[in-house]
């Protein structure tokens, strides 16, 4: 599916990631709690429904996302309360037995911090910083642990994100700590996960505690946060092997992963796997602005926002579904709402790089 530059300029996607943005504050944000609802509607929600805290970094995110297309005063109001509301119920605090939940409410944070100038931001995110370092550990070599509890399970997801945060925080404070962190959670992550032959990225290694890798579990997500790992590293140092690492799973990733006719990235379901194609799109939107027309991760943003605006999305709810080609049925959950958010975000920032 060929997407072109002045196709881009005929939709006003700006304004169709407004809609969601609003489309996602109606349906899901809780009053009460002031953070999101986890289901709509609210009715699905059981008493024994796991808190998924890292799909509520994602809330941050895209409310920053609004806020840097905009600078609406009011929503930095909102970013504000979310993140307090959100370290509430949280017990009070930002840390949390998951090292890669912490790892995507500390790069949410920094953005905050970055948009804003808030300070609050700032500390939290140190604070995070901290105790994620701990994650690391000499089983299997090194790399981060996934969580506090299983300590020898090692997977990209709780790598890559971590060296994106080591690597931003490198850039905005210079302390070169932080960028020795990035580069060495980086070399690790591609050494053990990453597929020498084509550059795809596997989920992990010793999930069971059989030291054996998950190769049949290439996720967009991992695709995503490693080939966004190698774009802040090439920022920061200007390294070429950065740029080659991660325009190389790119390729992979498009080849592998998005139908060869459409470009349309699969539905990968719901739970946190419902997440994982909008992350996919955040990182390709900050391939292209890094290395434009390198890859055609353009035309894959595009061709995949088309296809959720024109057929995916119930325009009388604003609500989407895992797969961004049939409409919703409900129950919907907010990590499959916050993917397609995610999307129609990316397109407006690939309409505003083409112009």
């Amino acid at each position: 599916m060929d997407i072109s530059a002045e196709a881009v300029m005929k939709a006003d996607w700006p304004a169709r990631a407004d809609e969601a943005q609003r489309s996602l504050k109606k349906h899901f944000y809780n009053e009460k709690t002031g953070i999101m609802n986890q289901w709509f509607p609210r009715e699905y929600f059981r008493s024994d429904d796991n808190f998924y805290y890292w799909w509520h970094a994602h809330v941050l995110d895209v409310l920053i996302d609004a806020y840097e297309r905009n600078h609406d005063p009011e929503l930095a109001i909102q970013i504000r309360e979310y993140s307090r509301s959100l370290r509430a119920y949280n017990g009070g605090t930002f840390l949390h037995n998951y090292y890669d939940d912490m790892e995507w409410t500390a790069l949410a944070l920094l953005r905050a911090f970055q948009a804003t100038g808030e300070e609050e931001y700032k500390t939290a995110v140190l604070e995070l910083w901290t105790d994620i370092q701990t994650a690391w550990n000499d089983h299997f070599g090194g790399g981060m642990a996934w969580k506090k509890d299983q300590l020898d399970y090692k997977n990209t997801p709780a790598n890559a994100p971590a060296a994106i945060l080591a690597a931003r925080l490198y850039s905005l404070l210079r302390n070169p700590d932080d960028l020795e962190w990035a580069v060495r959670i980086f070399e690790w992550n591609q050494a053990h996960l990453v597929d020498p032959g084509s550059g795809l990225v596997w989920d992990g290694i010793n999930r069971l505690g059989d030291g054996r890798i998950d190769y049949d579990w290439a996720f967009t997500y991992c695709q995503g946060v490693f080939l966004g790992a190698g774009v802040e590293l090439y920022r920061v140092t200007g390294e070429q092997k950065y740029a080659d690492a991660a325009l190389r799973t790119a390729h992979a990733c498009i080849n592998r992963l998005c139908d060869q006719d459409t470009l349309l990235l699969p539905d990968e379901g719901i739970d946190d796997t419902g997440l994982f194609k909008g992350i996919l799109i955040r990182y390709f939107a900050q391939l292209e602005k890094q290395f434009p027309g390198a890859i055609p991760v353009r035309e894959v943003i595009l061709a995949n926002a088309d296809a959720l605006w024109n057929t995916g999305l119930d325009h009388r709810s604003g609500l989407c579904g895992p797969s961004w080609e049939l409409k919703p049925v409900l129950p919907v959950q907010l990590s499959v709402q916050l993917s397609g958010l995610m999307l129609l975000e990316g397109a407006a920032i690939m309409q505003k790089t083409s112009i």
